[in-house]
């Protein structure tokens, strides 16, 4: 079987952490206990770009349990736990091609690996699966029947191809699934984001001012958790009915070059390129604190901080200390990458729990329903989100109300006033 990770031998380490998120997903374990009793993907090939975690891993296995097979690589030359990795070789018999820290071309290369699978149904964690597949290897593309994109990044470039008329066949936008984007997105980007900070820094965030880039659910779930902390948060927003909500729920905001100046914390999740440039750098307080939880290292300008920085050095795992000419120190966390799988282990899963029931639900979709689908950007029916909320109500032991046949007759009806 090919594959390419960083050692083998550390499987059993990755295998007993893989274990320990499975027992905090019960979802997707009662959906990979269905699945190997009905095998909905039989002989179907999936090529996934995902961040090769233990999360992930439980992903893969129930879609193995599926019937499906299944090639894996990293969607984040940062993100790659390498003894999940190996652990996915050695003892799931998932073909994997990922190593942490891997640099741009090998991270390319594995994607061209995945590949070469010649895959049915592709799974993508920021459209850098799709992207290439439409642009350098559009050999594998008669064999693709259907696709599911994980991020709100990766959402944002699949609509882009579909405005442009490039995308050549359906994708289901996972992260538009309320059960994904409203837990996952703001619980699990908020818990893991502060947590890659707090790993890589050891800082107190109480009293400190922290500047979050960005009022989208990621943004939200970080304010939170900052404030929870005891940190004064200021949010930077370009649009004004996220601005107001930010307002409403009672944060600071103003614009980025007056944040510059004060905040102790940077914090950016927009998805937009170029959030924080030259000239915030250069009114940074000395020893503030950068770091990016969007899914792609562009929302720091680090180019021209490189350009204006008198030197660099690693003060620590992870921090690389920029010195300007004004004598002010810049620390820039996980080179910019995402510092929540750069710096630490990337969402909880019991988060993840659901996020990766609608990747296995939308393959399930996708199989039984491709045929009807056009080339666009689709959400996941509304049935699947409401099964998989109920699934997880269950595994919390709690219980909700179900309407009467009064009350359905009097939501279904015009007919019925004051």
């Amino acid at each position: 079987m090919k594959h390419d990770v960083k050692d083998i031998g550390l499987a059993p380490s990755g295998k007993d952490r893989i274990e320990w998120a499975d027992d905090r997903m019960p979802v997707l374990r009662s959906i990979r206990d269905r699945f190997s009793k009905d095998k909905p993907l039989s002989g179907i090939r999936i090529g996934a770009c995902l961040h090769v975690t233990t999360e992930t891993a439980n992903l893969m296995r129930a879609l193995a349990a599926a019937g499906a097979e299944v090639a894996l690589c990293a969607s984040n030359p940062l993100s790659t736990q390498d003894d999940v990795a190996s652990s996915l070789v050695a003892d799931f018999h998932v073909p994997v091609f990922a190593i942490q820290g891997e640099d741009n071309d090998t991270y390319y290369q594995h994607i061209h690996n995945v590949l070469d699978f010649n895959p049915q149904i592709t799974m993508d964690d920021g459209a850098d699966l799709v992207s290439t597949l439409h642009s350098a290897r559009d050999d594998v593309l008669e064999h693709v029947f259907g696709g599911t994109e994980e991020t709100t990044t990766g959402v944002i470039r699949l609509r882009s191809m579909e405005k442009e008329g490039v995308l050549k066949y359906p994708i289901v936008a996972v992260n538009d699934a309320e059960t994904k984007h409203l837990f996952d997105n703001r619980y699990g980007t908020g818990q893991s984001t502060i947590d890659g900070i707090l790993r890589a820094t050891n800082v107190l965030l109480a009293g400190s001012i922290v500047v979050v880039a960005g009022y989208g659910w990621c943004g939200r779930g970080v304010a939170m958790r900052a404030r929870g902390m005891g940190s004064h948060v200021i949010v930077l927003e370009v649009n004004p009915v996220k601005a107001l909500e930010a307002a409403m729920d009672g944060f600071t905001l103003m614009p980025v070059a007056e944040a510059a100046e004060i905040g102790d914390v940077f914090i950016t999740l927009t998805g937009n390129i170029a959030v924080l440039r030259k000239e915030h750098f250069e009114k940074m307080k000395d020893g503030a604190i950068v770091a990016n939880s969007g899914h792609f290292n562009v929302e720091l300008d680090i180019e021209s901080l490189e350009e204006i920085a008198a030197k660099k050095k690693t003060v620590r795992e992870h921090v690389v200390q920029y010195l300007l000419p004004n004598g002010r120190r810049i620390n820039v966390l996980g080179e910019g990458r995402l510092i929540n799988l750069a710096a630490a282990e990337g969402h909880p899963a019991s988060v993840m729990d659901m996020s990766f029931s609608n990747q296995a639900f939308a393959c399930e979709y996708l199989v039984s329903q491709h045929a009807s689908l056009k080339n666009e950007v689709v959400r996941l029916p509304e049935r699947i989100d409401h099964e998989i909320a109920a699934l997880k109500l269950a595994t919390m032991d709690y219980r909700i109300d179900s309407l009467t046949d009064q009350q359905e007759r009097y939501l279904a009806s015009w007919k019925h006033g004051t």
